[in-house]
């Protein structure tokens, strides 16, 4: 198994921490010298907030332990492809590298509807990688939004 596999399996458990509480499952791990300093899950419904995703939790954990808002030596795994809102917070994290299990064709922001990573006007750009145990995370997403229909009918 290769490192990136490795670590996105961590970000795959902790979307499944998220499915726990309700959550949808979205996971994230932070890695500096090859070793996880933060990780995070989606908790907008447990904590009633829009930005409670894995990627500004995590972000948050790892700056934290760092002890800078600057994350220039970091690489960030994430079960899906980050929001807007999350590609900005990594954009301004100065995150140099962030890898995606699956791309978000409707919300994406690192190519499927924006790329905030390759803005050559910002003063940071993150190198990106998609498709690491791609299948996995897709069908973590479909079968989780598959039983919240179910749920909703009856």
């Amino acid at each position: 198994m290769s490192n990136d596999e490795r670590y996105m399996r961590e970000a795959i458990r902790q979307a499944k921490k998220a499915v726990a509480a309700g959550d949808v499952p979205i996971g994230c791990v932070i890695v500096q010298d090859n070793k996880i300093i933060a990780r995070g899950y989606n908790k907008r419904n447990a904590r009633k907030t829009t930005l409670a995703h894995a990627e500004l939790l995590a972000i948050q954990q790892a700056s934290k332990k760092v002890g800078d808002w600057r994350l220039e030596d970091c690489t960030m795994y994430i079960t899906l492809e980050p929001c807007q809102m999350c590609a900005g917070a990594i954009v301004q994290a100065r995150i140099p590298k962030v890898i995606v299990g699956a791309m978000n064709k409707k919300a994406g922001c690192a190519g499927s509807v924006l790329n905030l990573f390759d803005i050559p006007a910002f003063n940071h750009q993150v190198e990106f990688q998609k498709g690491v145990l791609e299948e996995e995370c897709s069908a973590m997403l479909s079968d989780f939004f598959r039983e919240l229909r179910k749920s909703n009918k009856g």
